[in-house]
């Protein structure tokens, strides 16, 4: 076998260049040179001494065995494809195929893939989209600091806090913080500026006046105690009374003969029930007044009997006593009654009477 034939044999070997070209076994080399012929390489492939050796490979635009035969290819590049694919490897193709992440959609767009997630779906599209949950939309919250965000149709909405005012949307603050952000007559109570009479004072206690924001707290009459804490009634029952003022009355022990009866008169008590009279040397009605005993006084109310007549008068001591007589034309014992007499004349008498102590004596006929 000549060096020729043996080189041909070592030829026919396939081997691999450095760009992935192929050595053609029936290339030919003279003087220990290989060059192209016309039969180098296949049907629309192109031969090219590569390191001394003849290299085949297709054509601009053509895939295949460079070797044998090339095929034209669909597509050298994006303008040779309709405008929802693109060229990849010299064919047309959908570029959205494994593009976009679950439940997204793809859409091309110049032969580039566009991916989105579909109505009611949120998330990054190239990763995965998820269904939407409205309060989403509050996550995170678009309000400003001391807001509550809540979704409405689909909207969300800030609003302030409970006790909080201003703008939820740039941020929403306390009514105060301090005294000296409300009025002279007000006081910052829990965050609001509040008249301090409705918690400064205690219980039972009245609020007078408003003083550089603090409250001017006193008990009601009647009532003691500290009035920044509790007002408390003097008694809530008898029990709680001293002797000299047993009674509890409104919450203020009292005695029960304390104006229960009239001027001058005496009071005296029983049990809790009070007892008015008039003094021995007075007169009068004890609930009204009592006045210095009058010897008229002796004769009201009468004493005598009926149809007599009272006349103040003196016993044999001395003393003032009532007298008691009937009147003219009367007889009777003025003591118990006096009836009218049958006369006051003689002259009411028949021509042989006389009227005697008011009275027509009997006739006595003499034998």
């Amino acid at each position: 076998m000549g060096p020729q034939t043996l080189l041909g044999l070592l030829l026919a070997l396939y081997v691999t260049g450095t760009h992935g070209m192929l050595y053609p076994y029936y290339s030919t080399c003279e003087t220990g040179t290989c060059t192209c012929t016309a039969s180098t390489c296949g049907r629309n492939a192109q031969c090219s001494i590569v390191g001394g050796r003849p290299v085949c490979s297709c054509i601009r635009g053509h895939s295949g065995d460079p070797l044998t035969s090339c095929i034209r290819a669909e597509c050298l590049d994006n303008s040779d494809c309709a405008g929802h694919k693109t060229c990849s490897a010299g064919n047309c193709i959908d570029p959205c195929v494994g593009v976009c992440g679950a439940n997204a959609n793809c859409e091309t767009r110049n032969h580039v893939p566009v991916c989105s997630c579909p109505a009611g779906f949120t998330g990054d599209p190239f990763t995965g989209c998820r269904r939407f949950d409205p309060e989403e939309l509050c996550h995170p919250s678009p309000c400003g600091t001391n807001t509550n965000c809540e979704v409405r149709n689909g909207v969300p909405t800030c609003t302030c806090l409970p006790g909080y005012h201003g703008s939820p949307l740039a941020g929403c603050r306390h009514e105060c913080e301090s005294d000296a952000e409300c009025g002279p007559s007000l006081a910052c109570i829990e965050f609001k500026c509040q008249n301090p009479c409705i918690s400064q004072c205690g219980v039972n206690a009245e609020c007078e006046t408003v003083s550089n924001h603090r409250a001017v707290c006193k008990c009601p009459k009647n009532y003691f105690g500290n009035p920044y804490s509790s007002c408390q009634p003097e008694c809530y029952g008898d029990k709680d009374c001293p002797s000299h003022k047993p009674a509890c009355f409104y919450g203020i022990c009292k005695s029960p003969c304390d104006g229960a009866c009239g001027v001058g008169a005496n009071c005296e008590l029983r049990g809790l029930t009070p007892v008015c009279s008039c003094p021995r040397d007075m007169t009068g009605d004890p609930f009204v007044r009592c006045r210095p005993f009058e010897a008229r006084d002796l004769c009201e109310p009468n004493p005598c009997g009926r149809d007599a007549h009272c006349e103040p008068g003196h016993d044999r001591t001395g003393k003032e006593r009532p007298v008691c007589t009937c009147p003219f034309g009367y007889t009777g014992d003025p003591l118990k009654a006096c009836f009218k007499g049958e006369c006051t004349e003689d002259a009411q008498c028949a021509d042989h009477q006389a009227c005697i102590d008011y009275k027509i004596p009997a006739i006595v006929n003499v034998v």
